[in-house]
């Protein structure tokens, strides 16, 4: 078990981890969470991925957690005849809904996105590709909006758009999405990602589909859009989790703001006990090069100092060169950067007065005596993985050991910022030889000495779901 960091990795799967032993080497190198974007591949390449990503962490005697990412409405512009244009400052461009699809040109282009000509109005910015062509609306009439180009450049089939500070009004959950819901949930699935997520509303109607298939996947809010920030504190209410998804959201806001953005969307994340994933270009070279640009080193380091509980690999790992190296270079990063926490421990300050029960307060109490002890290691005996999940929002060199019967759980805890899952049936184990038990497993994988001390927390009636209520600082010893 590798407690030699405690932000996790998240990368995401695609044809070049489909070659033979490449998911392995990932998982060997500090793969904790596998993404599979269903913006891409078939049912049937999705599924070998998650039984192959699955199968590695079993032979590894790993545990892998699963992120489905779904597709959500990407506003995208439609092909042109020639497969691509280059586009001049100052020249007219049109963008038209009822175009050929495959009729573009250097003039004009088709929209995928029915809604657009109600979305925008003179003098609105519409970005492409990534920002890297600006276009300025002119007037719209009818299924066609008249612009000028404002930046330039070349242009190819199928790239997204954006409206600059935000304001198209495609639903979050396509058609497309209820199906891959359903998909999701029948693959058992741990965490589901909302693409282009709203408002609280859409993560409750995503928590919804999954319950109606059955699903227990913890879900994902990712943060791309305008509104999106204007309703976070609704968001971070009802979700479980959130991915600062720094593509669109940079593209929407400005790159300027996206730092400032970044730190404030995982400090409210960790106030609220939510998890949070940042995400989009941290590693952006390695598709091509086999190590990271200086750069990239600072950025990965920093959404590390800023507290997130993991970082995020795309086409690094999915469509790149070197996916191990990637992971690789991460987990390194990740090393490094957390030796340098700068500051004491950080106590976030809750909305509420109150804690909500009784774990929270358990999970508080045991993470400021931990701060202020020599303790060795946190024990948590768990039914669903909430009690470290709430110790794991404070900041401490400390490590959560999630001891839990549930293999749901164990996966589901791969996420959280030091957090590490162990097996363990507590309803097989004796009151009076719990602690040896518990003594022999982590002596066993050398996580502890003996005559350190340990925090354990745990329930009066064993195998409950939400009945941790204490805490006890005990010895190791043998038996």
């Amino acid at each position: 078990m590798d407690t030699g960091r405690s932000t996790k990795i998240v990368a995401t799967l695609g044809p070049a981890t489909d070659q033979p032993g490449v998911i392995q080497g990932m998982v060997a190198a500090g793969l904790d969470v596998a993404r599979v974007n269903f913006s891409h591949g078939t049912r049937d390449a999705q599924r070998k991925r998650v039984e192959a990503v699955r199968a590695a962490g079993q032979a590894a005697g790993r545990n892998v957690g699963v992120l489905a990412d779904l597709a959500g409405p990407k506003v995208r512009i439609e092909s042109f005849t020639g497969g691509s244009v280059q586009l001049a400052e100052n020249a007219p461009f049109a963008l038209d809904t009822a175009l050929d699809p495959e009729g573009g040109s250097a003039t004009e282009v088709g929209c995928a996105y029915q809604g657009l000509p109600g979305d925008v109005h003179p003098g609105d910015t519409l970005l492409l590709n990534d920002g890297q062509i600006v276009l300025g609306v002119e007037r719209v009439s009818g299924t066609r909006i008249h612009c000028v180009v404002r930046v330039g450049g070349e242009l190819s089939n199928r790239k997204g758009l954006n409206r600059q500070g935000g304001g198209l009004s495609a639903p979050a959950l396509t058609e497309k999405d209820l199906e891959d819901i359903r998909f999701a949930a029948e693959l058992g699935i741990d965490y589901l990602a909302v693409s282009f997520a709203r408002d609280g509303d859409d993560i409750r109607r995503a928590q919804s589909e999954l319950r109606k298939w059955r699903g227990d996947a913890r879900v994902v809010a990712k943060i791309e859009r305008h509104e999106a920030l204007d309703n976070l504190a609704g968001i971070l209410a009802v979700t479980d989790a959130v991915m600062v998804a720094r593509g669109d959201l940079g593209v929407e806001m400005g790159y300027a703001e996206l730092t400032g953005l970044q730190k404030t969307i995982i400090r409210q994340s960790l106030a609220r006990n939510r998890v949070v994933i940042t995400a989009t270009q941290m590693m952006e070279s390695m598709i091509q090069s086999p190590v990271p640009t200086r750069a990239e080193v600072s950025d990965v380091a920093n959404a590390v100092l800023d507290g997130t509980d993991a970082v995020m690999l795309s086409a690094e790992t999915a469509a790149g060169k070197h996916p191990v190296k990637a992971v690789q270079a991460m987990a390194e990063v990740i090393r490094g950067a957390e030796k340098y926490q700068l500051g004491a421990p950080r106590m976030f300050v809750r909305e509420e007065d109150e804690f909500i029960n009784t774990e929270e307060a358990i999970s508080r109490a045991v993470m400021y005596t931990a701060n202020h002890m020599r303790v060795r290691a946190i024990v948590a005996l768990t039914e669903s993985g909430l009690t470290p999940l709430w110790m794991s929002r404070i900041r401490s060199d400390i490590p959560i050991y999630a001891f839990t019967r549930h293999q749901g759980t164990r996966r589901r805890v791969t996420l959280y910022r030091g957090v590490y899952a162990v097996p363990f049936d507590i309803t097989h184990t004796e009151p009076r030889e719990l602690y040896h038990a518990i003594f022999d497993l982590l002596l066993a994988e050398k996580l502890v000495d003996l005559n350190d001390l340990v925090i354990l927390t745990k329930g009066e009636l064993s195998g409950v779901v939400g009945g941790t209520n204490s805490m006890q600082i005990v010895r190791v010893t043998a038996r």
